[in-house]
């Protein structure tokens, strides 16, 4: 069971597998919670390790929440909503954007949410003398859906007894409803407002041909590379000890496989350079990202 929960995540999408994280996350603090409850006889002996505090030295002494909280639910409501808004417009968002884009925005965005928070709590003489803490992947969710209202304002979305209704009505009937219940849950409220500010200078600032994505993808490639190092340098190692052959027939067959690999490395280039005319011609050229631009920019030097 494990192996094949292990497979379906490396075989899925990259939304499939923020959806999965979330779950699991989920799991293991629901599990968590009751094991402290019959063991410790407190529920928040745990899931304080993942949330994000108001206050800020408690959040110097466990920076880490910065990221944790935005994989984290308290309840199945919390959840289920958040998943199921972010595999809807997910999937919307990626009809004109890349998978690397929507990660970056959901980080970004549940990182936007977590800095608004930290500044209403800590600057603003009413909420500082308040202790809150923050859970849950509201604020990435509605950074992807502002995000993609501003790119497409006008994309009608379906809904049950209302119809269809473009999209922007329905990300600024969400902000409005944020705005006008920040008295009922105001850390959670004023986290969703700055993830829908993230969203909103990613609109803008795409339109203008800038990925605002870009750097923090960056960020996540070098953290990727930095675990993954140790392999490679082992893999390196061993390439080292097996040493170079120099027997005829395996360099003829070296050779063939080198001709084989430019072969296919060609024919996969030609696919790659279809796939962005094609976005190219459906988005515009502002919808290209700074890898797919340097890849257009080379192609056709080469031609």
């Amino acid at each position: 069971m494990v192996d094949d929960l292990r497979q379906r995540y490396r075989s899925s999408s990259l939304l499939m597998r923020f959806i999965y994280i979330n779950i699991a996350v989920f799991v293991v603090l629901s599990l968590s919670r009751v094991i402290s409850l019959l063991f410790v006889g407190s529920v928040d002996s745990f899931i304080q390790w993942v949330e994000l505090p108001s206050v800020f030295y408690e959040f110097l002494r466990r920076p880490w929440t910065l990221i944790t909280y935005m994989f984290s639910h308290y309840d199945v409501w919390h959840i289920l909503f958040n998943m199921l808004w972010l595999y809807w417009l997910g999937r919307i968002f990626l009809e004109f954007f890349t998978p690397r884009q929507l990660g970056g925005l959901y980080v970004l965005g549940g990182i936007g949410g977590a800095v608004l928070y930290l500044v209403c709590f800590n600057l603003i003489p009413h909420l500082a003398s308040r202790h809150s803490m923050l859970l849950g992947a509201s604020a990435s969710v509605l950074a992807i859906v502002v995000a993609i209202a501003i790119y497409r304002p006008d994309y009608p979305l379906s809904l049950f007894f209302f119809g269809s209704i473009p999209l922007k009505w329905i990300a600024l009937i969400t902000v409005f409803i944020d705005i006008i219940s920040i008295d009922v849950n105001m850390g959670g409220h004023i986290a969703h407002l700055g993830g829908a500010l993230v969203g909103l200078w990613f609109g803008v600032a795409i339109k203008r041909g800038h990925d605002i994505t870009s750097w923090i993808n960056r960020c996540i490639d070098a953290v990727v590379m930095l675990f993954n190092k140790p392999k490679l340098k082992s893999a390196s190692n061993q390439d080292v000890k097996r040493g170079p052959s120099f027997n005829y027939h395996q360099s003829t067959s070296h050779a063939s496989d080198n001709d084989k690999s430019r072969k296919i490395v060609g024919d996969l280039d030609e696919a790659r350079l279809d796939e962005i005319l094609g976005k190219l011609k459906q988005s515009g050229y502002a919808a290209l990202t700074d890898e797919e631009r340097e890849f257009l920019f080379n192609a056709s030097r080469k031609r």
